[in-house]
């Protein structure tokens, strides 16, 4: 029972465009649904509430908190994140998760930073996971829409951002259309996890308590997410007609703290409002079998040591996730490869 006291209390970040079918997934959870307790927040920005006739008339009660026949119960955030979350801590251990939603907001970079560099916050919850809500019937229209002077439009910074896509809406288009945006969206986060639904009956056990946002997830990472999707110019280029893409990049070798520290901070220094994410699996000479692992949102960076050590005789390959927009694949690969250690260098 101890155990359950001091675990911190996952809080999954959703994201999406109105229409994604967010009302429904968050309907589902408070009304229909019965495997899982969960705190629904909203974070209104001026949009209409969850369901008129169920916000309406609790607007009064304690907290703006109604709870439902299923446990689960509902809040909507008006104003500051940090006093609603406060409010919450001593009930905390009532819910399974806190399930926040944030619709229109294309950078979930601040609510991270938030829950991770505030005490109280950090005391008592963690980021599982940031999911992307997206309507498999109008997100290539989203995706295209032309933002002024080469800036992203929300939709492929909300997919960027992502460690799942909830591709709702299948059954409105065809196979072939399905297959294409699955491909599309690859091209822009091929580290995020696809699951598709319709009238946003989620699979929960999905997109909840994973701890996909952990800096070891990057150990579980496909092999083939870092290799080249093809030699030729030609093929790569037509994957990177998004402004925005992911990067994988992995190579053998120890690297040179010193220089990798540099790269890094040049890298965020100049380039930090164009990563969305980052990870990195390294091993760095001196270290012996301490194997380091470090996940990023723009330029707040966490950086410690993975759970486990390298095995004996385990290949030191160094791994590196990029998601963000103009991002050269070619350049980022040889700047790291310039941090491997050298020998002579003693």
């Amino acid at each position: 029972m101890a155990e359950e006291t001091t675990k911190l209390t996952p809080i999954t970040v959703v994201t999406g465009f109105l229409g994604a079918g967010k009302t429904t997934l968050v309907n589902y959870i408070l009304k229909e649904q019965n495997e899982w307790k969960i705190c629904v927040l909203e974070n209104e920005f001026g949009e209409v509430s969850i369901d008129d006739g169920l916000v309406a008339e609790s607007l009064d009660a304690p907290e703006d908190l109604i709870t439902m026949d299923n446990g689960c119960v509902c809040c909507s955030v008006r104003g500051d994140l940090i006093r609603t979350l406060g409010q919450l801590a001593k009930r905390r251990h009532d819910f399974d998760a806190i399930l926040l939603e944030t619709t229109g907001l294309a950078d979930p970079a601040p609510i991270v930073y938030t829950v991770q560099t505030n005490p109280k916050m950090s005391e008592n919850y963690c980021i599982d996971s940031i999911v992307c809500l997206a309507d498999c019937k109008h997100l290539n229209q989203h995706l295209d829409e032309v933002k002024p002077e080469g800036s992203v439009n929300e939709a492929q910074q909300q997919v960027a951002f992502a460690d799942k896509i909830l591709l709702n809406k299948t059954d409105l288009v065809t196979e072939e259309e399905k297959t294409a945006l699955k491909e599309r969206l690859h091209g822009i986060n091929k580290f995020a996890t696809v699951i598709e639904t319709q009238k946003s009956r989620a699979p929960l056990d999905k997109i909840l308590g994973l701890n996909s946002f952990n800096m070891d997830s990057i150990l579980s990472y496909d092999p083939d997410f870092f290799k080249e999707e093809s030699e030729d110019g030609v093929t790569k280029k037509k994957h990177n007609l998004d402004l925005v893409q992911s990067v994988g990049v992995q190579f053998g070798g120890n690297l040179h703290a010193q220089w990798f520290n540099m790269f890094m901070m040049d890298l965020l220094r100049e380039r930090a409002a164009d990563l969305y994410r980052t990870k990195g699996l390294l091993s760095f000479h001196g270290q012996g079998d301490t194997k380091f692992v470090f996940q990023g949102v723009h330029e707040q960076i966490n950086f410690g040591p993975a759970d486990k050590p390298w095995k004996e005789g385990e290949e030191r390959i160094n791994k590196f996730v990029f998601i963000g927009k103009n991002l050269n694949r070619d350049e980022l690969t040889k700047s790291l490869m310039e941090c491997l250690y050298k020998e002579e260098e003693e």
